[in-house]
């Protein structure tokens, strides 16, 4: 057996004590310095964290640009872990990912074939997806190869990789940025690109803009997936110090799913929270008793139409209580925190909107700082070469002839630098020139070039000598990148919202099982709801809001002004002889332009009331107050206001076959009702002539209609109402709206003699020649207001109609008559 000969020198322990807790804070110092500085946060010019930065940047060496073709992920992620970020493919192929998705980013940087996963499911590995650079990302990484940013040496020194990108917009708030390290995290949210270029525009020409000045521009953030912002407070808390926080909710509307379901359409949810949760959390809600109301939930998301959760109701809840119990017990509503954290210089910082963009703008100023230094002295380089050539080309059998008696490059350098007075770089250019290349050359493109060269020369010194050019070129490329790449605003920003009384009660009886009312978030303030000829609804406040006789901005007519409160209820009511509930709060609020209202700013209807097919809003009528009504067969009804509670709709009126409601409005025992038909018939009668009825009846007749004839206008004129007036206007039958001028007539309504109901009326507007049929009428409380199918206001004759009863004639076609407000 073999013997282990022992080692020449004896062996020396060497132990050394150390405390455990000083290695533990070194070590955890050391491991939380590279977590902050390499892996979490984001640096402020360029939005990116180090592994973002590498990918994009191997991508751009790899030539994946958005006309080539896509290549694996698998290949991307192996060049960026091999050359640049050796900590593991899936890290680097997660930053990936998330980059490709369109509902984690507002502007995608990369552009992903394949599964790249949902909000619900994760993607598909590396090897069965491809990548290649989106447009935009193109924009972060241009001139890199002109100096414009330090090049720092990779992890073993071999090769070089950017600091940071050149950044040609303000990535880090566009796309946001998310990220936890040790001891600290950042929570940034999206913004839209084009509000962001207009801020940061505005700071260049304005160094010393404040932060309510930016966010004029940026009134909050723009997420991928849209939804609503509701409450603003900790938007400004958070452009102010970098920390706030804001709730974000879906976006829903309320749609007749068949005759007698009404249901809730989810078509945009919170950032970050995918279908699956929310069907989730709802159905779990539901089993619990949590909620009430819901009867069933289908998810129609395909890809065409996107998003569509479908969650259909049982019949008498109001679907704006079922949606406030949503918004509390699923993610419909969420939070989101921000936290602007993020380096600059090296170092964590928490940032507002203001100290952002100023990080960003002092940034791009350098790049193009320093990219047209380099510029400059390219063309200098450039220009002093063809400086050599033209000296050279003069003489240009000499110069060969010195060449060629030259016993070595050495000694022809020299002879032409003596003999032509080059310096020794244009010695050596035109020595490396082939014989070719020389012949070719012609003083006239030569001279040509140089002269080119030196009016650029010349901008680019004007760029470097002037810190006003330079920062305007900063914002005209900025500019570029807007127009090239800013999309509308997705999300909707809401200061508030207040809570109607129907759904402070529903959801007091869901809690409760007592319909307590709930506190109210705003004032039971007086105030008008209006609606438009174009469909157009918003309430106003004020009451210099409704004076008589004074102009106010383009815009289509005034259907209808009821007086009410902001916790009020009012009632549409729709030609199918539907009548709906509609809640006051639930309106826009217009503050009046000049002491009128401007209904350009309103919201459709349908935002708001659920119509069925070819159904329209014909009026708003008051909720509490006997209304009457009138069809386009010439039936009148007068409707007592006992209407159901707990419905947000009922019939009003049983119509027959091809009959409709054409205008309805409160109307007591002593006022007038007026009919219009479009053979000029026109017919008054006393309110009192039509006894009330209940909602299931079918009404009485009201005018005696010849063959062929129609209603066209009803109308409702208050008792001795000495300045009711009469318009029509006349136009030839089967003209197309708009294209036929025809005339218009307006009269006092006190010259049409009182007839019964049931009878036929008097004439009201004699036509001209070529007319045979009225295509507008409107009774009412004058003056009145006439506008075209665009909303432009047009000028109705001034005096009374001609004693003849024909019209004035018109040079502008008229689509709406209203009240003047």
């Amino acid at each position: 057996m073999a013997r282990r000969t022992p080692p020449e020198d004896p062996f020396v322990e060497n132990i050394i004590d150390i405390d455990v807790s000083q290695e533990m804070e070194g070590s955890f110092l050391e491991y939380a310095y590279s977590v902050i500085y390499s892996r979490a946060l984001p640096d402020a010019r360029d939005g990116l964290k180090p592994v973002q930065r590498r990918i994009l940047y191997m991508m751009s060496e790899m030539g994946l640009r958005p006309d080539r073709g896509h290549v694996k992920s698998a290949r991307v992620v192996g060049e960026v872990m091999g050359k640049l970020h050796p900590h593991g493919d899936a890290a680097i192929y997660d930053a990936m990912v998330r980059m490709a998705q369109d509902f984690s980013l507002r502007l995608p940087l990369i552009d992903g074939h394949g599964n790249f996963g949902s909000l619900d499911d994760g993607p598909a590995a590396p090897r069965y997806t491809e990548a290649r650079l989106a447009a935009a990302a193109l924009t972060l990484t241009d001139h890199l190869d002109e100096n414009v940013v330090d090049f720092v040496p990779n992890y073993d020194n071999q090769l070089t990789q950017p600091e940071v990108l050149p950044a040609a917009f303000p990535n880090l708030l566009v796309n946001g940025a998310t990220g936890i390290a040790v001891g600290m995290a950042t929570n940034m949210a999206p913004h839209n690109l084009g509000e962001v270029i207009a801020a940061a525009q505005h700071l260049i020409a304005h160094p010393e803009a404040s932060l309510d000045d930016l966010m004029r521009f940026v009134p909050g953030p723009d997420l991928p997936t849209g939804g609503r912002i509701v409450g603003l407070d900790g938007i400004r808390e958070a452009y102010l110090t970098g920390r706030g926080s804001f709730k974000t909710r879906a976006k829903v509307e309320v749609e007749q799913l068949s005759a007698r379901r009404t249901g809730l359409v989810v078509t945009e949810l919170p950032y970050l929270v995918g279908p699956e949760k929310v069907i989730e959390k709802i159905k779990d809600a539901v089993n619990s008793k949590k909620l009430q109301g819901i009867s069933d939930l289908v998810d129609l998301t395909d890809r065409n139409h996107g998003l569509r959760l479908v969650i259909e109701l049982k019949n008498g809840f109001n679907p704006q209580a079922v949606l406030q119990q949503l918004y509390k017990f699923s993610p419909m509503e969420d939070s989101f925190g921000i936290n602007n954290v993020t380096l600059v210089d090296g170092q964590p910082q928490t940032l507002g909107l203001l100290e952002l963009l100023r990080v960003y703008v002092a940034h791009r100023i350098d790049v193009v700082r320093r990219r047209t230094a380099f510029r400059l002295s390219k063309k200098q380089a450039r220009l002093h070469l063809v400086e050599g050539l033209l000296i050279a080309i003069v003489d240009i059998d000499e110069v060969i002839q010195i060449i060629r008696s030259s016993d070595e490059v050495a000694a022809a350098r020299e002879r032409l630098m003596a003999i032509y007075d080059l310096s020794e770089i244009q010695a050596n250019h035109i020595l490396e020139l082939r014989l070719r290349q020389l012949t070719k050359y012609s003083r006239i493109e030569l001279e040509k070039e140089q002269e080119e060269l030196l009016r650029e020369i010349a901008e680019l010194e004007r760029i470097l000598g002037s810190e006003q050019i330079l920062r305007e070129l900063v914002s005209s490329e900025l500019g570029e990148i807007a127009t090239k790449y800013a999309t509308p605003r997705r999300t909707v920003l809401l200061e508030s919202e207040a809570i109607s009384p129907t759904v402070a009660k529903a959801l007091a009886a869901a809690s409760t099982g007592k319909a307590a009312p709930l506190a109210l978030e705003v004032p039971d303030d007086p105030c008008w709801v209006l609606l438009s000829a174009s469909g157009q609804i918003a309430r106003t406040t004020g009451q210099e809001a409704l004076q008589d006789g004074g102009g106010r901005s383009k815009h289509d007519v005034f259907l209808s002004v009821i007086a009410t409160t902001a916790r009020g209820e009012v009632a549409a009511v729709t030609s199918a002889g539907r009548m709906l509930r509609l809640q006051v709060v639930d309106t826009p609020v217009l503050p009046p332009a000049n002491g009128l209202p401007n209904l350009a700013g309103g919201v459709p209807a349908k935002e708001f009331v659920t119509l069925l097919k070819g159904e329209s809003l014909v009026s708003f009528v008051p909720i509490d107050a006997v209304v009457a009504l009138g069809t386009a067969n010439g039936v009148v009804k007068r409707v007592t206001p006992e209407y159901p509670l707990n419905r947000e709709d009922w019939e009003v009126i049983s119509l027959k076959d091809r009959d409709a409601v054409i205008g309805a409005a409160a109307a007591g025992d002593e006022d007038e009702l007026v009919f219009v038909t479009e053979q000029a018939q026109l017919l008054r009668f006393p309110a009192s002539a039509v006894r009330p009825q209940g909602r299931t009846a079918g009404g009485m007749a009201g005018i005696k209609l010849a063959s062929g004839d129609t209603v066209l206008s009803f109308g409702v004129v208050a008792a001795e109402d000495p300045e009711a007036v009469v318009v029509t206007i006349a136009s030839t039958s089967g003209a197309l709206p708009g294209t036929s001028a025809g005339s218009a007539k307006v009269s006092e309504f006190a010259e049409y003699p009182a007839k019964g109901r049931a009878t036929g009326g008097v004439r009201a507007h004699r036509f001209l020649k070529g007319e045979d049929v009225l295509l507008l009428a409107w009774v009412g409380h004058g003056p009145a207001k006439a506008a075209s199918a665009a909303g432009v206001a047009r000028a109705l004759p001034t005096e009374h109609g001609r004693r003849d009863g024909s019209g004035v004639p018109l040079t502008q076609s008229i689509d709406a008559i209203g009240p003047t407000l």
